[in-house]
C-alpha cells in the first residue's frame, strides 16, 4: 500500500475505486465496506483508495485541549495502526488527508471536485449508510448519486443493514474498553485491542519480588488506555519477538497512597533488556481489579496466580 500524505503528491490512476472516512479502530462494519471496496476495485480493474484525515477533526474544531469534552476524545487507533489495518484488506493507495480548517470550511462540491475528481480522478465511490462530508456535513449518498453522472463516477452505498448487523460502532467499542472488558472490544474490532509504547525506567520494584515489570509509556496523548486492572496480554518486542504476559494499569495502592497511574507489563517467558524500546500489547483478558496488599511478600504471592491465570487465558 502506497502512502500519501499530501494531496498534491497523489499519483494519476485510471478507474480509481474509492472511499473514505475517519476509520477509527477499522472495526468490522469498517471491515465490510473495505472488503466490498476491494471487491469493486477488482471487477473494475482499478486500485482501491482509502481517503482518511488526521489530525482527527474534534481536534481542529473542537473546543480548547484543556477543555473537558476534548479531554473525552480518545483514539483507538494511532495513525500508524490504522495505517497498518488499512494495508491488510487490500488498499492500494491511502491518502491521509490533513484535516485543517481550511479544508473543513470546503463545501461538498468542493471537496468532490478538488479531491475526489481532480486529485484522485474517481470513477467508482464506496461510502458507509451514514457517510457525510463537506462544509457542516452537508454532502451525502443523496447528493452524490443525484449528481454523479455530472462528475464521471458511480456511487455505491453500503446498506445500513449490512453494518448495523455486526452490532459494532467505535463507541461501542470505546465503551468496552473503559469498563475493561476487552473480549467484547476484541469481538467488535475483529483483533485484540493494541497499545504501543516505549520501555521507559521505573522503580525497579518487581525485580525485588520476583517479577521485573517494563513500565511503558504511549506516546500518543489521545491513545484510549483501558481501565484500571491486571489483564493477560500478548507482548511483541522490538525484535519481534511475541510473549505472554501479565499487565497491570493502575496507581500500585500497595507500593503508596496518591501515586501516579503507570503501565507495567511482565513477560512470564522473557529474560533481557528493553529499556528504549518499542513493546506492543495485545489484550486479551480481564482477570481482577487493582487491589492494595498488606506488604510485598503478600502483592507476591497474588501475582503467582496471575501469571498462572495469565497462562490459562492465553492458552
Amino acid at each position: 500500500m502506497q502512502v500519501i500524505r499530501d494531496p498534491a503528491d497523489f499519483p494519476t490512476l485510471s478507474n480509481a475505486v474509492v472511499t473514505s472516512g475517519t476509520f477509527d479502530g477499522v472495526h468490522l462494519g469498517h471491515q465490510r465496506i473495505l472488503r466490498r471496496l476491494r471487491q469493486v476495485a477488482d471487477a473494475a480493474g482499478g486500485p482501491a483508495v482509502v481517503i482518511t484525515y488526521w489530525p482527527h477533526p474534534r481536534l481542529v474544531l473542537g473546543p480548547p485541549p484543556s477543555h473537558p469534552e476534548l479531554l473525552e476524545l480518545q483514539l483507538l487507533n494511532t495513525l500508524d495502526e490504522r495505517i497498518a489495518k488499512l494495508a491488510r484488506y487490500g488498499v492500494d493507495y491511502l491518502l491521509v488527508m490533513p484535516f485543517t480548517r481550511e479544508f473543513a470550511a470546503w463545501t461538498s462540491e468542493q471537496y468532490i471536485q478538488e479531491l475526489l475528481v481532480k486529485t484522485i480522478r474517481a470513477k467508482q465511490l464506496v461510502i458507509g449508510y451514514d457517510h457525510r462530508f463537506g462544509k457542516n456535513r452537508e454532502g451525502g449518498f443523496d447528493y452524490l448519486s443525484q449528481h454523479a453522472a455530472r462528475y464521471g463516477f458511480t456511487v455505491e452505498e453500503i446498506p445500513r443493514q449490512d453494518v448495523d448487523e455486526v452490532g459494532v460502532s467505535s463507541t461501542r467499542i470505546r465503551r468496552a474498553l473503559r469498563e475493561g472488558d476487552v473480549s467484547t472490544a476484541a469481538r467488535y474490532l475483529g483483533y485484540s485491542y493494541p497499545l504501543t509504547g516505549v520501555v521507559a525506567h521505573g522503580q525497579k520494584l518487581g525485580r525485588t519480588i520476583g517479577y521485573p515489570t517494563a513500565n511503558l509509556e504511549v506516546d500518543e496523548p489521545l491513545k484510549l488506555v483501558p481501565a484500571q486492572g491486571i489483564y493477560a496480554v500478548w507482548a511483541t518486542t522490538a525484535a519481534g519477538t511475541r510473549h505472554p504476559a501479565m499487565l497491570s494499569i493502575g496507581v500500585r495502592p500497595t507500593i503508596g497512597a496518591g501515586l501516579a497511574q503507570t503501565i507495567e507489563v511482565n513477560l512470564l517467558d522473557f529474560t533481557g533488556d528493553l529499556y528504549d524500546q518499542l513493546l506492543t500489547l495485545e489484550f486479551v483478558a480481564w482477570l481482577r481489579g487493582e487491589e492494595k496488599y498488606d506488604g510485598l511478600d503478600a502483592l507476591k504471592a497474588q501475582l503467582a496466580l496471575d501469571a498462572q491465570a495469565t497462562r490459562a487465558a492465553l492458552a
